[in-house]
């Protein structure tokens, strides 16, 4: 499909519409973005290798987080959000080097490692998704300078995996801060890409000075088409918030990641 898109084929430009419009769907029912979901798809289905899916899943994703920045402001007052401008500094303080390494150690894998690296990453991102949308996450009580070291070290972890799977982070930043710093879920959200945008930048910079990195000027319409599919899904998704079941969407996710990880895993 690869050798199709450099062709300029309009079916397959047609094929990404499709997928991204439906990976925002799944991403908009239960309030992500989708780009955990969309990884597996630029692999299997695209044919990328690895860091070339890696990076354009970042340059997608970087335009998903774009888009969807007026409406979170707009459900979430930012003199609300800016109360909490130290819990951004504080993950922020660790997410940017962790994005930084990330993505130095990603262009660094051989893409056989590298594959291995993904599966394991969308199984952690099942778990999480799991535990955050079954369970309800408290909050820790916590001494404050443990707060804020924890906050560092939990942005680190955040910004490696975000810049390695090329998503923005929400599905781990989210429960963070409602379990680290006592934050409502809805602020949470909104804070969650105060955080992720800086530091997609800053992965996105260091993927910049990779060679791989020329997979953006060569598919750049693909990556356009293919957000502008994810935008129009996730909106759709958000209005059919609720139609189905958090009991029975959950778990279908969940399973859909967990199959995505067997067949990254055996990719060659």
């Amino acid at each position: 499909m690869v050798g199709e898109l450099r062709r300029g084929g309009p079916r397959l430009l047609i094929v990404a519409a499709g997928w991204g419009a439906a990976i925002g769907v799944l991403g908009g029912m239960i309030g992500l973005g989708g780009a955990e979901f969309r990884l597996p798809l630029l692999i299997g289905v695209f044919g990328f290798v690895a860091l070339q899916a890696v990076i354009l899943n970042k340059a997608m994703s970087l335009v998903v987080v774009f888009t969807a920045l007026p409406a979170r402001l707009g459900a979430v007052p930012f003199d609300q959000l800016a109360e909490h401008w130290t819990v951004v500094a504080n993950l922020l303080a660790g997410s940017v080097v962790g994005a930084w390494l990330g993505a130095a150690w990603a262009t660094r894998m051989r893409s056989a490692t590298l594959y291995r690296v993904l599966a394991g990453l969308l199984v952690l991102i099942a778990v999480a998704f799991a535990v955050t949308h079954v369970g309800e996450v408290q909050a820790l009580e916590l001494p404050p300078v443990v707060r804020v070291v924890a906050g560092v070290a939990a942005g680190a972890g955040i910004g490696v995996v975000a810049a390695i799977m090329g998503v923005a982070g929400g599905e781990l930043l989210i429960p963070t801060i409602v379990l680290l710093f006592a934050i409502d879920i809805k602020t949470a959200g909104s804070l969650s890409l105060a955080v992720s945008l800086p530091t997609m930048l800053v992965a996105f910079a260091r993927y910049r000075r990779d060679d791989s990195f020329r997979v953006i000027r060569e598919q750049w319409v693909f990556v356009l088409v293919m957000a502008a599919g994810s935008i129009t899904g996730t909106v759709l998704g958000g209005l059919l918030l609720g139609v189905v079941p958090v009991p029975v969407l959950v778990p279908l996710l969940v399973a859909l990641l967990l199959f995505s990880a067997v067949r990254v895993w055996r990719h060659e």
